[in-house]
């Protein structure tokens, strides 16, 4: 397995990438623990909410959401953020992305973007939350291009649409794109994801690795020959952050409903299980 710390980059006839997922590879934890106080307060959600966004980002952090319950979790963002306002949205994310974000960045990460930057390779921050936030954050760490969530807007509030959904194969696809556009050698390019679903975009280059694995990505991963990384030591990036971009929230209403939906699925569960027990 092939690192940009190791030696010299192989040659290649075009450009080599790094693409980087976000949640759990370059911060250290999901959007929607983040934003889902600071939402409550701005009058967005209400105390269920905040109840259900806590336990969905355990079950985030500790990986209990599959890809089927995920993609299921997209119809249930529809209904959550239909006629939210844009502009209200975006001042509540704008107060309070430094505090949120900035501490759980990963210094093991900033550190392989840099190394990626100083062999000359672009980066490219590949994220399913919305581009309102990711761009932002992209950008501060010195990223070339950020692919992301785009979510559908009509006078100035969101509509409860998902232009594109950068999840899955979707991922696979946006950087077989960028890599066309931008001229990208993908056999010679890189990737580093925590999570199983993005199996698609490890595979569409040819030096991948998985970062903190559990068992099941850990065993994909040898599989496949992908390396694997231990990310642990988050570092603030408040003095390095750059004000914040009109509507930054989308990403964070993207998380907040997709675990939002894991939470509901769970609790049914758990008290279905309790009646049929008493029974």
């Amino acid at each position: 397995m092939n690192s940009p710390t190791d030696h010299s980059p192989p040659r290649t006839d075009g450009r080599v990438a790094a693409f980087f997922d976000l949640d759990k590879t370059i911060i250290a934890t999901s959007s929607a623990a983040a934003f889902s106080r600071p939402f409550f307060a701005g009058g967005l959600i209400n105390r269920a909410d905040v109840l259900r966004s806590a336990y969905a980002h355990f079950l985030f952090m500790v990986g209990g959401a599959d890809a089927d319950q995920t993609e299921r979790m997209r119809a249930h963002l529809s209904s959550l953020v239909t006629g939210w306002d844009v502009a209200t949205v975006s001042r509540i994310v704008e107060e309070t992305l430094h505090e949120h974000i900035d501490p759980v960045v990963y210094a093991e990460a900033v550190e392989l973007i840099d190394s990626h930057h100083a062999h000359g390779h672009d980066v490219v921050v590949v994220s399913a939350s919305g581009s309102e936030v990711v761009e932002p954050i992209a950008a501060v760490l010195g990223a070339d291009h950020a692919i992301s969530s785009r979510m559908a807007i009509e006078e100035g509030r969101y509509t409860g649409g998902i232009d594109f959904y950068a999840y899955g194969e979707n991922k696979a696809a946006a950087i077989r794109e960028l890599a066309e556009r931008e001229g990208y050698d993908l056999g010679a390019s890189y990737a580093y994801s925590d999570s199983v679903t993005d199996a698609p975009m490890l595979a569409e280059v040819g030096h991948a690795s998985v970062v903190n694995p559990d068992r099941a990505l850990r065993r994909l991963a040898a599989e496949h020959g992908w390396g694997v990384l231990a990310f642990t030591k988050p570092v603030a990036l408040r003095s390095h952050l750059a004000p914040t971009t009109p509507a930054l929230a989308a990403a964070g209403l993207v998380t907040l409903a997709v675990v939002g939906w894991v939470v509901w699925r769970a609790v049914r569960r758990r008290r279905r299980h309790g009646r049929a027990t008493e029974a």
